[in-house]
């Protein structure tokens, strides 16, 4: 992984007049302004200023980009390349982005309001490799012999999709996009990709970035810009074959309701979590548990989904552990953007910043003790930065227990058994992720069977890599990204019979 230096002053002019120019959807290899009146205006979240403009696609332009997608995949221009020959172009796809990084990460950052060294050291480095590693599947991509009845030969193909429309969340604009542009290309399929119209602008200047310096098929990357209208049209066009989503589970039900009213196209849905994070009395080096934890739930201002926000801490350890985390909270650096030191930055959108507020509200109704924050951070207003928050004693019937919050919210309970421990970690619709600390390798593993979620960490919370299959049960989604769980998401199987 790449490692950059991330001493910078702020946005370059460069950057500033970018943002003050017209933004267009790119549909079979051209910009395309549209004639509406209808547009969304992305902010700054660290000073609640306008960054642009965006159009809001209507059918016309779905249908115009879904259509060009279309028409690329059934040419097979891209398809019917060698498969080290779509890898190459796969690589420079990822030396674009990889050169561009830091302009990249600058636009990301002043939009979705993450502090700048995050989108730079955390972010980018990923957008880039994934099309390296993604490259190397392409000729990786096998079928099979079936040992069928003598008298005939059974073979099967993994053959794209198609269309692939890909819809990306606020949290992570760039990145989220790469995991599912990659294994789309890969495979040999066609994209259409809308991004959340919060967070749109790093997305917007890749494809310039792209386009600029790859002559890449036209078609085979579409850009269209707009909200969850927009959204709704892409998932019910009758000729796209697959829709991939990030976000919330509500908005994943809906899509699932989309696609079953249409054409019943294949669906990949990551969505959302309450991830527990258990730490058992023999919880070994309980400084560094107690590091690692806090990091995972604060860091990127809370705005991930697989982040522990439920702790579940055995009584012989709470108070210690509690009073740690509360003292790391209040010590946090609050800040905007390029600020040096701060610690986090300001939440997306107004919207999300008050549900996150009302959350807090809800909390302290319900009983649960306030430990530290609870409030908007007064001094940085009219940002939207919410203090880091710790709730204890909080009960399992608790909203702030059940719900998530997506943001730096994090709920405490404590238990007496391992029988506990486990029934508190599963009383949730959703199964992300879990994490378990514990020097005991026999309870490590009895426990990470009995946790009804699709990624366990155990003696480390959070572990990620493009080889690894990454997604939920429950709730939280429908099949897995990365690795090769991803190339089978792309893929549909063919079985072909010849009789001798």
């Amino acid at each position: 992984m790449t490692t950059h230096n991330t001493a910078t002053s702020g946005p370059s002019e460069k950057i500033l007049k970018w943002f003050a120019q017209p933004k267009k959807h790119f549909i079979n290899g051209e910009w395309l302004s549209q004639d509406s009146a209808k547009t969304f205006a992305p902010i700054n979240p660290s000073k609640r200023e306008k960054l642009a403009e965006i159009p809001i696609a209507d059918s016309e332009i779905v249908n115009l980009a879904v259509t060009a997608a279309r028409q690329e995949f059934d040419k097979r221009s891209w398809r019917n390349l060698p498969a080290r020959e779509r890898a190459s172009w796969m690589r420079k796809i990822g030396e674009v982005t990889r050169a561009h990084a830091v302009e990249l990460a600058t636009i990301e950052a002043l939009n979705n309001g993450k502090l700048f060294h995050e989108a730079l050291n955390d972010d980018l480095p990923d957008c880039s490799d994934i099309f390296d590693y993604y490259a190397g599947w392409t000729d990786k991509i096998y079928g099979e012999t079936c040992p069928v009845d003598p008298g005939f030969i059974n073979y099967t193909l993994k053959e794209p999709l198609g269309v692939c429309g890909l819809i990306i969340p606020w949290n992570f604009p760039l990145l989220m996009a790469m995991w599912k542009i990659t294994p789309a290309l890969a495979t040999g399929n066609t994209v259409v990709i809308k991004p959340s119209e919060h967070t749109p602008l790093s997305l917007i200047r890749w494809f310039e970035l792209v386009h600029e310096n790859l002559d890449l098929p036209k078609g085979l990357l579409n850009l269209i810009l707009g909200d969850g209208t927009t959204g709704d049209l892409l998932c019910r066009h009758m000729i796209v074959n697959k829709i991939a989503f990030t976000g919330s589970t509500p908005v994943g039900k809906a899509i699932a309701r989309a696609s079953g009213d249409s054409n019943l196209k294949s669906l990949s849905l990551e969505l959302g979590g309450k991830s527990p994070n258990i730490l058992f009395e023999d919880t070994p080096d309980l400084e560094k548990a107690i590091d690692r934890s806090f990091q995972l739930i604060f860091s990127q201002k809370g705005e991930k989904c697989s982040e522990p926000t439920r702790f579940i801490l055995h009584e012989s350890i709470h108070d210690q552990v509690v009073d740690a985390l509360v003292r790391r909270a209040e010590k946090y650096i609050l800040g905007n953007t390029f600020d040096a030191g701060a610690q986090q930055g300001a939440q997306n959108n107004l919207a999300h910043f008050e549900k996150i507020l009302r959350y807090i509200e809800i909390g302290k109704t319900e009983g649960a003790e306030l430990r530290t924050g609870g409030r908007a951070h007064a001094r940085l207003a009219p940002g939207l930065f919410v203090e880091p928050t710790i709730f204890t004693g909080v009960q399992s019937h608790m909203r702030i227990w059940n719900e998530e919050i997506f943001g730096p919210v994090l709920a405490i309970t404590k238990f007496k058994t391992e029988e506990e421990a486990v029934r508190l970690a599963n009383e949730t619709d959703y199964g992300l992720a879990a994490g378990l600390w514990t020097k005991d390798v026999s309870r490590a593993h009895r426990v990470a069977q009995k946790l009804d979620a699709g990624m366990i960490f155990i003696n480390r919370y959070g572990c990620y890599d493009f080889s690894s299959p990454f997604g939920g049960f429950k709730q939280s989604g429908w099949g897995k990204e990365m690795g090769i769980h991803s190339i089978d998401s792309y893929t549909k199987t063919k079985s072909v019979w010849l009789a001798l």
